[in-house]
């Protein structure tokens, strides 16, 4: 499971990679859930809030780029 703290740590290109891998395995969860009994039922539940803590972390990081941007566009007098 990977915590906040290693998230902030990480670049915009391996949260990307790290949220498309994340989601893929989601997705073969579910539908291996579908055929038998899963090994791990809560797996979906780690993965999910996983997705979660990379997404608020790339939301955390544009909101605040964008503020950087609109406070530096203001105009001076």
């Amino acid at each position: 499971m990977t915590k906040r703290d290693s998230l902030a740590s990480r670049t915009d290109a391996e949260l990307a990679k790290l949220l498309t891998e994340t989601r893929a395995t989601l997705r073969e969860e579910r539908f291996a859930a579908a055929g038998a009994r899963p090994k791990d039922t809560n797996s979906p539940k780690k993965l999910r809030a996983t997705v979660a803590r990379i997404l608020t972390e790339q939301g955390r990081r544009h909101t605040s780029a964008a503020a950087s941007v609109s406070s530096d566009s203001r105009p001076t007098k």
